[in-house]
């Protein structure tokens, strides 16, 4: 038996929570799984894209797709608890151990470079607003009282360092944002 793809449940704008109360799909909490999504997906390209390189970072990538699907899971569901306080210490680690890899910079830089650090630039920016949504959901609406919100924040500072490291894989100097 073939599983159907669609349930028109939302073809009037209104979409059906995991506790099975129906919201708006502009409500908050589903904006923020929405852009955790849109995350998570956006990695999926970063993946796709990587050089020869830089095929180390697969794992990483998946890593954090898989951290991102247990993030939804803590927001949708309340007794969830799957980011903990250890996965903050996890990407530290990492940010760390990647950023002596990597050349000291000295100024801000521009997103960008090659194919691959340019996706994780950007995947950057995607955990950025996702995090906004969250910390507007966490403060209006549901609170998130777990480590949620410091886990996004470490994110988006372990994508940067991933970025540059794959940028410097890649062969390719930052390049300073002012002239």
């Amino acid at each position: 038996m073939t599983i159907k793809i669609y349930t028109k449940v939302g073809d009037k704008g209104q979409t059906k929570q995991v506790t099975g109360h129906m919201v708006p799909k502009y409500d908050l909490q589903i904006e923020t799984l929405g852009q955790i999504d849109e995350l998570e997906s956006w990695l999926g390209v970063a993946c796709s894209s990587l050089s020869n390189a830089n095929l180390n970072l697969a794992t990483e990538i998946r890593y954090l797709q898989r951290k991102l699907y247990e993030l939804q899971a803590d927001i949708a569901v309340k007794q969830s608890h799957n980011i903990q306080d250890r996965d903050i210490t996890v990407l530290e680690e990492k940010i760390d151990k990647l950023n002596k890899e990597v050349p000291e910079i000295k100024a801000f830089i521009l997103p960008g470079g090659k194919q691959v650090g340019a996706n994780l630039q950007y995947a950057r920016t995607l955990a950025r607003r996702a995090e906004r949504t969250a910390i507007r959901l966490n403060d209006t609406q549901q609170p998130l009282d777990g480590p949620e919100l410091r886990f996004m924040n470490r994110l988006s500072d372990f994508l940067f360092i991933l970025a540059r490291y794959a940028n410097f894989m890649d062969g390719y100097e930052d390049v300073r944002a002012k002239f």
